[in-house]
């Protein structure tokens, strides 16, 4: 078994993130003995973009998304996350 080296406590993320892409983590974690963690109470980090869609789609949108009670930011994060399940592509579209 290796000597692994000990993972240094950081000020910040930046701190972390700059640790991380500058080390690999081999070195420090024994990856054949490593389990599984589940992290499913984490908040996501979003992400806000501009996205210009055709009125006649968005008014689409919103429709479905009154229908179903929901708001129509999150229709559309349902429908992207579908094509991303689906491996949705420009060719079978």
């Amino acid at each position: 078994m290796k000597n692994l080296k000990t993972i240094p406590e950081f000020k910040n993320q930046e701190e972390e993130f700059e640790f991380w892409n500058n080390n690999d983590s081999a070195d420090f974690v024994d990856w054949n003995t490593a389990k599984e963690v589940n992290f499913s109470n984490l908040k996501k980090t979003n992400k806000e973009i501009t996205l210009s869609i055709p009125v006649d789609i968005f008014e689409k949108i919103k429709i479905n998304a009154n229908k179903i009670d929901i708001p129509y930011n999150s229709l559309i994060k349902l429908y992207l996350i579908q094509g991303l399940e689906n491996n949705y592509s420009y060719k079978n579209i």
